[in-house]
């Protein structure tokens, strides 16, 4: 009897070649014929599923993110019963390269966001109205205990982009994860003096 191919599967397979080729040489070094080659399938399949370049970095980094939900969702609710900081500080941690998978997002993530500013087509899919990450921080801060006159907003945002930022400095070998750890927390407790 003859296999069945599941489709999505061989999608997510071939942008996950998206991802290796991005995180290790940019997304210039990202065509079609490469990425087939590095999925090891034919060109025509590349095309096949995704019709042009365009499509394919879109979806491969729309697969990008949601396998990025799903795993610090899945953290999150593992850490359920601790306190909003615990809960906050697992989140947070998620955009740190703390092992080879959220390496690889963070990487992949600087490649898109290099191509953006030469490529408007590619930067209406990655930088959008919607953030998800420091809504979900927002409503966490809401239900702490925060110092007077803070802003759970202003500091969801602030805390994203911190992170995000230190995330950077580790892959450029500017800071340890272990010191980017202790700013989190020297922040978060801070934050959650009260």
């Amino acid at each position: 009897m003859p296999r069945r191919t599941d489709h999505e599967q061989r999608r997510r397979e071939i942008a996950s070649a998206v991802w290796r080729i991005a995180a290790d040489r940019g997304l210039e070094a990202v065509s079609m014929r490469e990425v087939a080659a590095e999925a090891g399938v034919s060109l025509r399949l590349v095309q096949y599923y995704f019709e042009t370049k365009h499509n394919l970095l879109v979806l491969a980094l729309q697969y990008l993110h949601e396998r990025g939900e799903r795993r610090a969702q899945a953290r999150i609710a593992a850490q359920l019963d601790q306190s909003v900081r615990g809960v906050v500080r697992t989140l947070l941690t998620e955009l740190l390269p703390l092992d080879a998978d959220r390496e690889l997002s963070l990487r992949v993530h600087r490649a898109y966001f290099s191509r953006t500013h030469s490529d408007p087509r590619l930067a209406q899919a990655f930088i959008h109205d919607e953030t998800p990450i420091e809504d979900l921080l927002t409503s966490l801060l809401r239900r702490a205990v925060l110092p007077p006159g803070a802003q759970p907003r202003l500091e969801a945002n602030l805390l994203v982009a911190g992170v995000t930022g230190l995330g950077l400095d580790v892959l450029h070998g500017r800071f340890t994860l272990d010191e980017v750890l202790v700013t989190l927390d020297y922040h978060l407790d801070r934050l959650f003096q009260a």
